[in-house]
């Protein structure tokens, strides 16, 4: 009888699996089942913590404008200041106001002056 050779499918698969996790470290590079679980794990993880970038993030605004407005008047605090820019209507948001806050201190003061007169 002769010998049957397989589909060439499956090492398509692994191969493609093993081109994504090529820069993990030991076993996670290697042997196809680990392969397997490590891929899903990093998918999972980068999903998540997709999400979790974006709650770091808004909290560094926050505490670098917080940290700013506090400089300058010791009794006004950060939620004074975005509720009186609500008021106001002044919709800028936590990125634009932390890139305010880092770039032109001066800009930051006089926003918050004007709002609070």
């Amino acid at each position: 009888m002769t010998r049957i050779r397989r589909g060439y499918i499956a090492r398509r698969r692994r191969t493609k699996i093993r081109l994504f996790v090529s820069s993990f470290r030991g076993a996670h590079s290697r042997l196809t089942r680990s392969i397997t679980q490590q891929k899903k794990r990093a998918l999972v993880s980068a999903h998540r913590d997709r999400d979790r970038q974006k709650r770091t993030f808004r909290g560094l605004w926050v505490t670098r404008i917080n940290a700013i407005i506090r400089e300058n008047r010791v009794s006004y605090s950060y939620s004074r200041f975005l509720n009186n820019l609500y008021k106001r209507q002044l919709l800028l948001n936590r990125k634009i106001l932390a890139q305010i806050a880092i770039l032109n201190r001066n800009c930051l003061y006089t926003i918050s002056n004007d709002i609070r007169k």
